[in-house]
């Protein structure tokens, strides 16, 4: 007869040391130091239920957010760069792409389509964080311009999510272009009498600030989002002067007149749906 060897009930029981809790469950928040349960935090819409600070988020989650459920129809995702530099610093910018779209899912650092946001049909498109930092080459550009000339012809108020590190490097010229590429794009979309409502996110730097990002016709801004061209460090180092308190932060920026308003994460997609109706879409 085959004999099953026993097991005490210790061998069989998890760890009732430190690491019977998984990882992750809990982080601590950058704003208040306070530990808070990460899923109380997602279901916050990524914002610290003790202090209101906005937690990053991708582009996936944000048109999560913003668009009612089911739809939003999502455009010019078959855009891909060819790497028409060869570019290579510690790697190749092809191996770079390969690993950033495995990490993302994305095929590159933006989303966009049109959707609806309480009832109220727009073209979206929202720039991801989590591809190169949210970084724009040639296809953000190349998005971002359909995206404008799709608002243009089927006459849709326009809303563009900004959080980005500002040009890519690795595509040199051909991402500083994006900027005049994507601010023509708007003047005509202006001309043709549409309406562009811009959000800063944590950050708005570099290239994207120069460009479409502060050309709306209504600028929002998370709170504390930094928001800015060259970074603090730099200017502070240019200009060897201290900077104010809360330098580049989207409060600060509202005293001086460059955003219009800034909005919680939680207002956000009701702001906008008044917006909309105020102007006529």
């Amino acid at each position: 007869m085959t004999r099953i060897a026993s097991r005490s009930w210790t061998e069989v029981q998890p760890s009732r040391g430190k690491h019977a809790i998984p990882e992750g469950l809990w982080l601590r928040c950058p704003g208040c130091s306070q530990m808070i349960y990460r899923k109380q935090m997602e279901a916050n819409l990524s914002v610290c239920p003790e202090c209101g600070h906005h937690y990053r988020i991708g582009a996936a989650t944000r048109v999560e957010q913003l668009v009612d459920t089911g739809t939003f129809e999502r455009m010019f995702d078959d855009i891909e760069s060819n790497d028409p530099l060869s570019f290579r610093d510690l790697k190749s910018y092809r191996d770079r792409l390969l690993a950033e779209q495995i990490k993302s899912g994305q095929i590159d650092a933006i989303i966009a389509g049109v959707g609806f946001i309480k009832g109220r049909q727009v073209a979206l498109a929202c720039l991801d964080l989590t591809f190169m930092m949210g970084s724009m080459g040639s296809v953000v550009g190349e998005v971002l311009t359909r995206t404008i000339e799709l608002a243009t012809e089927r006459k849709l108020p326009l809303v563009i999510v900004s959080c980005s590190g500002g040009a890519r490097m690795q595509e040199s010229g051909l991402s500083l272009m994006q900027m005049a590429k994507t601010s023509a794009a708007l003047a005509r979309f202006d001309d043709a009498g549409g309406v562009f409502f811009s959000v800063l996110t944590d950050p708005t730097t570099g290239g994207v600030t120069a460009s479409f990002a502060m050309l709306g016709d209504v600028i929002l801004a998370e709170p504390r989002a930094l928001i800015g061209f060259a970074g603090p460090r730099v200017i502070r180092q240019t200009i060897r002067q201290d900077l104010p308190e809360g330098f580049q932060r989207s409060e600060f920026l509202v005293e001086c007149g460059m955003v219009d308003q800034v909005v919680p994460r939680h207002e956000l997609r009701n702001a906008l749906a008044r917006l909309v109706d105020y102007a006529g879409g």
